[in-house]
């Protein structure tokens, strides 16, 4: 059989780096077919007799499961295949890899299994074709969840074997390259997901030829007219400045020749894509940008890129702070290569990488080079180093998220490069994402090192965690064993491990509360049936936990505790008087049941306090379920709590136990004199009578006279009173109220 494919142009030599921003002048054109015999032809150039032989018994048992089948564009529907597998061929990838890619559609599209791939070829190649699948046999609620979940199967599947997203990546680039067959709005949700998925996915792994043609096509199809627009203001661009692209070619040239240095020298325009991100980011026009020529010297040796640089700088004169040494400090990807801003003829800026071929190569293929030339070795800008660091970071995510999507969202806040270079006291360097701080620094080192932080160093300094990163600090992280996360970290925190590590700490925390709050209000509830909790018959409670499609005991005394399910319908249930609904209701007054629960104060997360009117042990209170979160605790007369009588399924009664624990947030409003170091006596005041301060707010009223707002902390009732009494003994003082927010 021969069967005809669209052939892959931008991954071939010609095409563009996307570090250094290039790209080739249109997109990929319509061109001739291949043929699946020119595939094996192909495959002869660096693979074995016996492994060609296999990749075309894949190709026809793919071609065999798919008949009958046509892509939206009405070919044959193993044409897409074929393709896929020509361009990881063109990345020099191994047969296992060829056969899955051949085979990548066969599981989810047809009805031939997995058991039966693993059978006629390898598990190896079942597990690649599987990894790739998506989820389609289970229903989820929105495209979104379906998405991710796809998505974190296949990023799971690839920290097993990273060939499962080199499968994925050119499976998307031939879906991107045939995308006018789909309609309009999938165009646009493909290439939505192109551009914030598998474009910084295949640039996180150092694939930039393919990196570059996805953002190319994902731009051409998401936002076509701002394609156009940019397209034709580089067109006159182009025109005026062939002439100076030209002279500064030949400098170069010459200038390597005088020194006897052997090297290419290559000029292009940056990218479109390149160049519209870089206008978004800076909020620049077009006729702003400096930079969008520019220019790449390839020599031998790492040395003589250092000697170019020297050579580059006496030709023309170097922009201040525009110089980056990517060969002394690697990219995340492996990238390294050297960066200069100059001012070439006219006054017009150019910039210049120089670098070496292996760099070059690594350069374009990244991850891909493993296979491609097999090189790396243990050099610390290896890309499969680096990778397999990446995906260890991925699987540590994928452990402290709840969800799929929300280990989707700790992926992409990963997936774009790190820019800031910072130094540990040891002297390793570590590349963070910019904005990152100082917590962001101490889990890039270690998930324990980051969940036991309390203070740092920045250059011998103290700073506060919150502190953003600059380039070239050395940051000392000092730890405590009894240290834990704050859910105020999630405030400034940027990085997806961070993110993933504080969030998944903390709802572990959640969790235990939750539990033990659970057992409190089942507890409480049950004693109305004469109950507890070890005499609860096991049948009745084994039955109810299948029913409610829970594990155990613990899962269900969480979900009571956090408001997931309500306690009084929980020990009815277990009480067997599921029928006994109008008993039940009555007792959700207040007037008929005789049980409440006692608020201490040390419930942890899954006991709220609201915000609008701050309650305080010796208030009167309610409380109200919010499922997810526990309950909400209000004051009686809070306006907020609206009508009880309707909100009575989800309103518990509660009381302040005898010796509450802790401090509360309440807040005043004085209004004061205006007089120099009023605030300084109020607040001295509050002091004398142990309340902390959290926040003040003062705000001038007619000239004469301030409203100072404060926020305290205190144990009670009693103790706002002896505060609010002391503060009216202060001559300026004219007035002291009590806040409630509606």
């Amino acid at each position: 059989m021969q069967t005809a494919v669209a052939p892959s142009p931008a991954v071939g030599p010609d095409s563009g780096s996307a570090d250094a921003g290039f790209s080739a002048e249109t997109l990929a054109p319509s061109a001739p077919r291949y043929l699946a015999s020119d595939f094996c032809a192909y495959l002869e150039t660096y693979l074995p007799p016996d492994q060609v032989s296999e990749c075309y018994r894949a190709y026809l048992f793919g071609a065999e499961a798919h008949e009958g089948q046509k892509r939206k564009s009405g070919e044959p529907y193993i044409y897409h295949p074929l393709a896929v597998a020509r361009i990881l061929a063109e990345m020099r990838m191994d047969y296992q890899c060829l056969i899955a890619a051949l085979l990548h559609d066969v599981i989810e599209d047809t009805l031939i299994p997995k058991e039966q791939v693993a059978a006629t070829f390898s598990e190896e190649v079942a597990e690649l074709v599987d990894g790739v699948s998506k989820l389609s046999q289970i229903a989820f609620n929105s495209r979104a969840e379906a998405q991710a979940a796809s998505l974190q199967k296949m990023l799971l599947a690839m920290t097993r074997d990273i060939r499962v997203i080199l499968i994925k990546l050119a499976d998307r680039l031939h879906n991107m390259r045939t995308l006018d067959s789909m309609s309009p709005e999938a165009c646009r949700r493909i290439s939505r997901e192109t551009l914030d998925i598998f474009a910084p996915i295949a640039n996180r792994l150092g694939i930039n030829r393919v990196r570059i043609e996805l953002e190319e096509l994902g731009f051409a199809h998401y936002w076509p007219w701002r394609r156009r627009v940019i397209q034709c203001a580089l067109q006159r661009t182009v025109g005026a400045r062939v002439e100076m692209v030209g002279t500064v070619e030949t400098a170069l040239k010459q200038a390597l020749q005088q020194e006897s240095i052997q090297g290419a020298v290559e000029g292009r325009r940056k990218h479109l894509y390149g160049i519209y991100r870089k206008m978004r980011d800076k909020s620049r026009g077009f006729s702003d940008l400096v930079d969008v020529f520019a220019f790449r010297v390839t020599v031998d040796r790492v040395d003589t890129c250092y000697r170019v640089l020297g050579l580059i700088h006496n030709l023309y004169k170097p922009v201040p702070g525009r110089f980056k040494d990517y060969i002394a400090i690697p990219k995340t990807n492996g990238y390294q290569a050297l960066h200069t801003a100059l001012v070439g003829p006219q006054g017009i800026q150019i910039e210049i990488q120089i670098r070496t071929e292996d760099m070059q190569r690594v350069a374009e293929s990244g991850i891909a080079a493993h296979w491609m030339y097999k090189a790396g070795g243990q050099s610390p800008a290896n890309p499969a180093a680096l990778a397999a660091d990446w995906l260890q970071n991925l699987l540590e995510m994928q452990r402290e998220a709840g969800n799929s999507v929300e280990f989707l969202e700790h992926v992409k806040v990963d997936l774009f490069p790190g820019e800031v270079y910072v130094f540990t006291p040891k002297g390793r360097i570590l590349n963070l994402k910019r904005g990152a701080t100082v917590v962001d620094f101490a889990y890039a080192i270690h998930s324990d090192v980051g969940n036991n932080c309390v203070a740092a160093r920045i250059d011998r300094r103290m700073a506060a965690l919150s502190t953003a990163l600059r380039s070239g600090q050395t940051v000392e992280i000092i730890t405590a064993p009894g240290a834990r996360p704050n859910p105020g970290w999630l405030n400034f925190v940027v990085t997806g491990k961070a993110r993933a590590n504080i969030r998944g700490y903390l709802k572990n925390i959640q969790q235990r509360e939750a539990q033990v709050f659970g057992q409190r209000l089942l507890t409480t509830e049950l004693a109305s049936f004469n109950l507890d909790l070890d005499h609860i018959d096991p049948i009745r409670l084994a039955t109810y936990l299948a029913d409610a499609n829970l594990r155990d005991l613990d899962d269900l005394l969480g979900d009571i505790g956090l408001g997931n399910r309500l306690a009084t319908l929980v020990a009815r249930h277990l009480a067997g008087n599921e029928s006994d609904e109008s008993a039940s209701e009555t007792s959700r007054d207040g007037d008929v049941h005789p049980h409440r629960l006692a608020i201490r104060g040390t419930e942890g997360m899954v006991v709220n306090f609201a915000r609008c009117c701050r309650p305080i042990p010796g208030d009167g209170i309610a409380a109200l379920f919010s499922p997810g979160r526990g309950i909400v605790v209000h004051r009686s007369e809070c306006r907020n709590l609206g009508s009880l009588e309707s909100k009575r399924d989800k309103r518990l009664d509660v009381e302040w136990a005898k010796d509450p624990e802790g401090e509360f947030p309440t807040e005043i409003r004085v209004e004061i004199g205006n007089r120099r170091g009023a605030l300084a006596v109020v607040a001295g005041a509050i002091a004398e009578l142990g309340s902390n301060i959290e926040t003040v707010q003062s705000r001038e009223k007619d000239g004469m006279t301030t409203d100072l707002e404060f926020q305290l902390l205190v144990n009670s009732r009693a103790h706002l009173a002896r505060i609010m009494r002391r503060l009216r003994l202060i001559p300026l003082v004219t007035r002291i109220t009590r806040i409630t927010r509606s």
